[in-house]
């Protein structure tokens, strides 16, 4: 088989699998479902390089191919999942299509600008401080959970409204060229936990439910495009 099999990589693949199947749920109407697997893929997503590190044999393609791996996965878990889960729950018409399509171009901006960068080991500074430039695209994966549990306390348009901020915002910022310190074990920690803090939360106060709301027929969906 082609590609490289090691553990390296299988935290990535999880992440994917979590958000495929985070889709799934968000076309069901389970916006609790989907939104905890989007937090998941993101929390596997801060440890899946950290996981690859370890193993200290590795050869140039097998390096490269993670790094290409892990954009790929990326492009699904943190462009395409937010967008389908941000229009299923109301970011449509034109002005939304157009805001969703620029938030998953900026990401692919994103990452492609991410691989070269880390190809050429070009993101250390003279002191050997790792940073990103831009925002991280797993930063998706903390926001729209937060946003997400701003519908509960506001009525469905403004809801709606921070929908439309938030993927025109951070859209933005993924492409923007500034300095973000890549976070520490500390930082990392802190992230998990309010991370798991606010899924809680989302749980027991938000009101979408998981398994009750009925999965919206095709034909319906493709009728926000006439």
């Amino acid at each position: 088989m082609i590609g490289f099999y090691d553990y390296t990589v299988i935290l990535t693949y999880v992440s994917l699998a979590s958000s495929v199947i985070g889709m799934t749920q968000a076309i069901h109407g389970r916006f609790k479902a989907a939104v905890v697997l989007l937090a998941f893929s993101g929390l596997c997503d801060m440890f899946d390089g950290k996981i690859a590190r370890t193993k200290k044999n590795r050869s140039e393609n097998a390096k490269a191919f993670g790094i290409q791996i892990d954009s790929l996965c990326d492009v699904v878990c943190f462009g395409a999942f937010p967008a389908l889960i941000c229009y299923l729950l109301g970011v449509r018409g034109f002005l939304g299509m157009t805001v969703i399509a620029l938030y998953c171009v900026a990401s692919v901006i994103r990452l492609a600008f991410f691989n070269v960068m880390e190809m050429n080991n070009a993101l250390i500074t003279e002191e050997g401080e790792k940073f990103y430039r831009g925002l991280p695209i797993t930063s998706m994966a903390v926001a729209l959970p937060l946003v997400f549990m701003i519908q509960f306390f506001v009525p469905d348009r403004v809801f709606v409204v921070c929908l439309y901020l938030l993927l025109l915002v951070v859209g933005l910022l993924f492409i923007v060229d500034f300095r973000f310190r890549k976070p520490s074990n500390l930082t990392l920690a802190f992230l998990v936990s309010a991370i798991t803090a606010a899924l809680v939360l989302m749980l027991l106060y938000t009101r979408y439910p998981i398994h009750i709301r009925r999965a919206p027929m095709i034909s319906q969906i493709f009728k926000s495009f006439r």
